[in-house]
């Protein structure tokens, strides 16, 4: 793992509600430069929200969003991830009748229609995708469908995409959910590489194995609040984390 540098993302008070229901409430927290981040709390704690709050898909009630020193609030997603900032989702959202190369191509362009409508791909469109996919071990798929891979496939071809723009920052919803264990080792593994390689990471996960063995620094959420925050060791210890996440 990288050492921590400088905040590369942070948040200060950030609040949203829905239906008279606090889904986050006065949160703030910072992702270091260099780091792998953990997010970890109950369902319902409010991890996706936040994500969401973060990547301009929510706007917020209340606080503020920094990437670097530029306040990104109320930007559009699109403009988010022009600025260096990308994201996977727990549910995956690919293009399921498109191809696999062209799926790599779309987080590129404009997010939406004009994506689709636009011109064909570029040749360093083209060879970026070409490079992830092999890193993803999707090249010899590269011309079927996304809705013809299977689960863990279309994990990695989403995780793959959000790097086509070769963002500083990764905000990975779940990656390792609902998959088989030899995807999870290789998810870690790519994870870790590209860490080394200068990407900032900040993941939210349900497997404590996962979450423990990949992160250096772990922030716990509940009832839309972070309630602690510190390495595995500290984390895993703290009485508060263990009454409300882990059930001791």
């Amino acid at each position: 793992m990288s050492a921590a540098g400088s905040p590369l993302l942070w948040t200060e008070g950030l609040t949203r509600s829905f239906g008279g229901i606090t889904a986050v409430k006065d949160c703030s927290l910072e992702v270091r430069t260099g780091s792998i981040t953990g997010l970890i709390g109950p369902n319902g704690s409010g991890k996706t929200t936040l994500f969401n709050l973060i990547t301009g898909i929510y706007a917020a009630d209340g606080g503020e969003v920094y990437l670097r020193d530029r306040r990104i609030t109320g930007l559009t997603p699109s403009r988010i991830c022009h600025l260096g900032l990308s994201r996977t989702f727990q549910i995956t959202r690919l293009f399921w009748d498109l191809s696999v190369l062209e799926n790599m191509i779309v987080p590129v362009r404009q997010v939406g229609l004009r994506a689709l409508l636009g011109p064909g791909m570029y040749r360093h469109e083209q060879e970026r995708a070409l490079v992830l996919l092999e890193r993803v071990g999707l090249t010899h798929l590269k011309e079927q469908p996304a809705g013809k891979l299977s689960f863990g496939q279309q994990k990695l071809l989403e995780f793959a995409s959000v790097l086509m723009s070769e963002p500083d920052v990764v905000l990975l919803d779940e990656p390792t959910g609902g998959v088989n264990p030899t995807i999870i080792r290789f998810m870690m593994a790519l994870i870790r590489a590209l860490n080394r390689e200068g990407v900032t990471f900040l993941v939210v996960e349900h497997n404590m194995t996962v979450v423990m063995e990949l992160c250096d620094h772990i922030i716990v959420m509940n009832h839309g609040q972070k309630i602690a925050a510190g390495s595995p060791p500290v984390v895993q210890q703290d009485p508060v984390v263990l009454d409300a996440y882990l059930g001791v």
